[in-house]
């Protein structure tokens, strides 16, 4: 799974690589966690895109009670276009969200090893989501989840899954609403190795209320 990432990276390369015209302020997060917000990039009605922040945990619009939303985090790849609570999310709602690194816990005895995992060039990168609306009366909920897939070689000795990373020529086609779903499946697939760097970090990061550069010690 992917349960928490940073976004350290300067709104101004945010708006760069997501032609984006305007991004609000964005303050550096080091351990975004679920039911925090998170900043997506997605299509709006007039069809040009927007940065908007969304709850992490995606609560499908016929759902009953809100709380369902930390259960679904994250979206198997895999299973994405026919489960129930994903399909309708996955065929109009499409998201993309920007990331520089994200962690993953590797099972050392009784004990886990958080690692910081970034693209070996260091560049800010996109992890494909979904999003969704729910209302209840005057109360409305926007929610979001990351796709996930098989890990490549670079991160199969530390968990057996990984976000999906969509690469910036595919940035149109994950969020353009008449790609058909051939097209995008096609886009669900673990990233080649060679292109990820490990990088142990401290217990710091294990409590998802910690936030700051202390997350990142060694």
């Amino acid at each position: 799974m992917c349960g928490r990432f940073t976004l350290r990276t300067p709104a101004a390369v945010v708006a760069w690589q997501f032609e984006l015209s305007s991004v609000p302020e964005l303050q550096p997060r080091y351990n975004i966690a679920p039911r925090q917000p998170v900043a997506a990039v997605r299509v709006n009605a007039a069809g040009e895109r927007e940065l908007a922040f969304l709850s992490w945990g995606l609560v499908p619009a016929w759902a009953d009670d809100p709380a369902v939303g930390y259960k679904m985090i994250n979206a198997r790849g895999e299973t994405v276009a026919s489960k129930p609570s994903f399909k309708q999310a996955f065929r109009s709602r499409r998201c993309l969200v920007p990331a520089d690194g994200f962690y993953e816990w590797q099972k050392a005895g009784p004990q886990k090893q958080a690692y910081h995992i970034t693209l070996a060039s260091g560049e800010l990168f996109a992890i494909a989501g979904l999003w969704e609306r729910w209302q209840r009366g005057d109360s409305v909920l926007e929610t979001c989840t990351l796709l996930t897939t098989s890990a490549n070689e670079d991160l199969q000795h530390v968990h057996d899954r990984m976000p999906v990373i969509v690469p910036p020529e595919s940035y149109a086609a994950w969020l353009d609403l008449g790609s058909a779903v051939a097209a995008l499946t096609s886009l669900i697939r673990p990233l080649p190795p060679g292109l990820l760097a490990l990088r142990p970090v401290s217990s710091f990061v294990n409590n998802p209320v910690h936030e700051g550069p202390e997350c990142l010690q060694a």
